[in-house]
């Protein structure tokens, strides 16, 4: 009965391994978050940004990571 839940917990942890190299070496990575299709506005005292066009890309790997994954 415990078994379903080591694993989950395994994937979880390798999940956040993944998610924490990701953040790691985000700046190393061009062009991320400056893709065509983020918003970016800058006034005097006023910035918005943001990023759709890099949410669509990582929305677009990351059903293609778990598409393969589930097969």
């Amino acid at each position: 009965m415990m078994a379903p839940l080591g694993k989950m917990l395994i994937l979880l942890g390798i999940v956040i391994i993944l998610i924490g190299l990701g953040l790691l070496f985000a700046q190393k990575i061009p062009y991320i978050g400056r893709l065509p299709g983020d918003i970016y506005v800058k006034k005097d005292n006023f910035t918005f940004y943001f990023p759709l066009g890099t949410c669509i890309l990582i929305s677009v790997l990351l059903s293609i990571i778990f598409w393969l994954f589930r097969k």
